[in-house]
């Protein structure tokens, strides 16, 4: 595999019930609006990360817990990062925290936040 100095992450919960479209789209959700947040505020990121391919990866969390920590850590690092909150019109309750998208940003810099997560 290709070493990218540049990822994003997609941490996801899966203790909802979501299903496969559910989950699909609330992804979609945290790439959009992480990988906007740093084009606004990490351009040079943003833009590296754009020649090289949009490396992302989904990863797997158990809990609302998890999910808050990361995004506290990803604060102290000063990364770029979007917390999902889905209106709940469809399968899960209005107001829950789905998925969390953390970068783009320093594969390095990711990977001392995430490297001990699970793939989705």
């Amino acid at each position: 595999m290709e070493d990218f100095q540049f990822k994003q992450v997609i941490a996801v919960r899966r203790d909802l019930d979501m299903g496969k479209g559910k989950l699909a789209v609330q992804v979609a959700h945290a790439a959009v609006s992480a990988a906007e947040i740093a084009r606004k505020s990490f351009a040079e990121w943003w833009d590296a990360w754009l020649k090289e391919g949009q490396c992302k990866v989904a990863l797997r969390v158990d809990s609302l817990e998890e999910i808050v920590q990361l995004e506290r850590k990803s604060k102290e690092l000063r990364l770029p990062f979007a917390l999902i909150t889905d209106r709940g019109l469809t399968q899960i309750e209005p107001g829950t925290t789905t998925c969390l998208g953390i970068g783009p940003a320093p594969s390095a810099i990711v990977d001392s936040l995430t490297g001990n997560l699970s793939l989705l």
